[in-house]
């Protein structure tokens, strides 16, 4: 294997600042976590797999092409590691970074001679160097360094990590998309189909109109608002069915313009002044939507005309992203949800050695098979205990966990199963007690780390945030834990 190596530009000294509490506490993680960087080989790993990714092979590479790949590799690893910690967007990160000396010395850009910062599609473009699969086996290695001896010293941890109970839970990682009324999937569509239109039109591509694009949507606009307007009133259902019929009409008269257009942009895109990329996008973007208007119109006629339902299967919930499902928890303050089911399995310490994004919505109770070879076939945990709400408990998990020699703390459905087992396994009662935190720690790694709504469009991006995010976690984690037992000595310049 071919080794890694680059010359790391000289960090100058970071300032001496007299802050609050908070922002001690900031410099101390940072400071920490450039340490668990430096000695962990995550960095390494992260070239690599990156590499591989991009199918780079770094042999067919020069020595100053080599360093300049790992150099960006370094960065867009201790970018993305310090964009999840702080919370912030792609283009907040970016504002922050080129003012905070703490952030650039982290980021190994603050050099003597000046600070070359980066902006936010640069930001953007480090995110996807690497795939979810390579963020998963990334994950992994930094759970099998919590866990092996060797390790122990690298990291300078007093003690392994215990890695023998799991706690597991699932949850709703909603799409960034607005509610999913029928009616309003015309109006999205009329507003992508015409401000498209639009912009081939200013191209001097123009096919004959009777009034501009964008009067359409206006008009669009106005029957929304008249769909609402009688709502649960006396003859609203009449009037929402006349409402939808004009709806209907007006979303097939802009399909047709706009599918002119399309044609014109197709034959004559070259005497345009748009790049061959900005053709291919808009070219994409309009096809997508009109392959979706027919089924648009179709389920709000069979539930607005016709008072039928549609099944969750084939509702149509985003023009924008496919892999969006329904998901109905029956919890208090979200009785219907709409994203992917999230599956998280964390330590009693409260590292994450398991999760999962799936992409069509299964049972929890069948996450289990998947979560336990993850943990003990792939990764060699020595786990000896699964804990899990009711939502786990079926009677093929169990004869799973005994099959393994796996202790069972799933909590059955059964209530006077239940009692009894409380009754006769007191470490029952405390295991479902810690289990409960586990519906916090999704919380942190949601709320803190993704945002809620998670920023990002189709599975693929929400799969490879969902990595970021517990790889950020996990690194905070370690770093806060050894800073509460070892405050960190302020480095000099390296």
């Amino acid at each position: 294997m071919q080794t890694l190596n680059f010359q790391p530009d000289l960090r100058p000294e970071l300032p001496l600042v007299d802050g609050p509490k908070e922002y001690r506490q900031q410099r101390a993680l940072f400071l920490r976590l450039d340490d668990l960087l430096t000695r962990s080989g995550l960095e390494q790993t992260f070239t690599r797999l990156s590499l591989a990714h991009r199918q780079i092979d770094l042999a067919k590479c020069s020595a100053a092409q080599g360093a300049s790949l790992n150099r960006s590799c370094v960065l867009a690893f201790r970018s993305n590691i310090a964009r999840m910690i702080t919370g912030l967007a792609h283009r907040e990160f970016c504002i922050r970074l080129a003012d905070s000396a703490l952030l650039q010395w982290f980021l190994q850009i603050g050099r003597v001679d000046g600070v070359s910062a980066f902006a936010k599609s640069s930001s953007d473009r480090f995110a996807h160097l690497i795939d979810a699969q390579s963020l998963q086996i990334l994950n992994q290695k930094l759970v099998h360094l919590l866990h092996s001896e060797p390790a122990q010293g690298e990291l300078g941890l007093d003690a392994l990590i215990d890695f023998r109970a799991v706690f597991m839970d699932s949850t709703c990682l909603k799409a960034h998309i607005h509610y999913p009324v029928d009616w309003a999937l015309l109006r999205d569509a009329t507003r992508t189909l015409m401000k498209a239109t639009e912009r081939i039109r200013k191209q001097g591509l123009r096919h004959r109109m009777p009034q501009g694009p964008l009067s359409f949507l206006s008009e669009m606009n106005t029957l929304c608002m008249a769909m609402t307007a009688k709502n649960r009133t006396a003859g609203g259902k009449k009037h929402r069915k006349a409402v939808f019929r004009q709806m209907k009409a007006l979303i097939r008269r802009v399909e047709k313009h706009a599918r002119r257009h399309l044609n014109l942009l197709k034959e004559r895109g070259e005497e345009t002044d748009l790049g061959e990329g900005a053709i291919r996008s808009v070219i994409e973007q309009v096809e997508n939507i009109l392959a979706q208007v027919p089924t648009i119109i179709k389920q709000a006629h069979e539930r607005i005309i016709g008072g039928r339902k549609v099944a969750n299967k084939d509702k149509t919930l985003s023009l924008y992203d496919n892999d969006v499902q329904v998901i109905k928890r029956g919890k208090s303050n979200a009785e219907v949800e709409f994203g992917n089911n999230l599956w998280i399995g964390e330590s009693r310490e409260g590292f994450i050695v398991d999760y999962a994004l799936e992409q069509q919505k299964t049972s929890d109770a069948k996450q289990v098979e998947a979560s336990i070879t993850r943990l003990v076939d792939e990764q060699s945990l020595p786990v000896t205990s699964v804990w899990g709400d009711r939502g786990l408990h079926s009677e093929a998990n169990e004869e799973l966990l005994e099959s393994k020699g796996i202790y069972s703390g799933l909590c059955p459905r059964d209530v006077k199963v239940l009692s009894k087992r409380l009754d006769n396994e007191p470490e029952l009662r405390t295991g479902l007690k810690r289990r409960a935190g586990t519906e916090a720690r999704i919380s942190i790694v949601i709320r803190k780390f993704m945002g809620s709504p998670a920023r990002a469009k189709g599975f693929e991006h929400r799969e490879m945030m969902v990595g970021w995010a517990v790889l950020s976690h996990n690194l905070w984690k370690l770093a806060r834990l050894k800073q509460a037992e070892e405050p960190v000595d302020i480095p000099q310049a390296a």
